[in-house]
């Protein structure tokens, strides 16, 4: 029996880099699920950053996809409310 991965537990992101042609919206199904593989209270990053230094191919779409996990999103904005009402779009 082999020892599971910390950083792949499923081995998910090992077996998208094996598949020839694999395309970005496959690998995109593929990265949700290994990240809710990762345990509840699990910092993604830690493991992005191992499984990016592990697999180094550039022009494979799942290193675009862990490279996109890493970008910090940028703070949802409040939109409507009272000025929303007031102040219809397009006006």
């Amino acid at each position: 029996m082999t020892e599971k991965d910390p950083h792949d537990p499923k081995g998910l992101v090992r077996e998208s880099y094996r598949i020839e042609g694999i395309t970005e919206p496959e690998c995109r199904s593929i990265f949700l699920d290994w990240a809710l593989s990762l345990p509840p209270d699990a910092d993604p990053r830690p493991h992005v950053l191992a499984l990016l230094d592990r697999h180094r191919d550039d022009a494979h779409p799942m290193t675009g996809m862990l490279r996109a996990a890493l970008a910090t999103a940028e703070a949802p904005r409040r939109r409507g409310g009272r000025y929303g009402r007031i102040n219809p779009p397009g006006t």
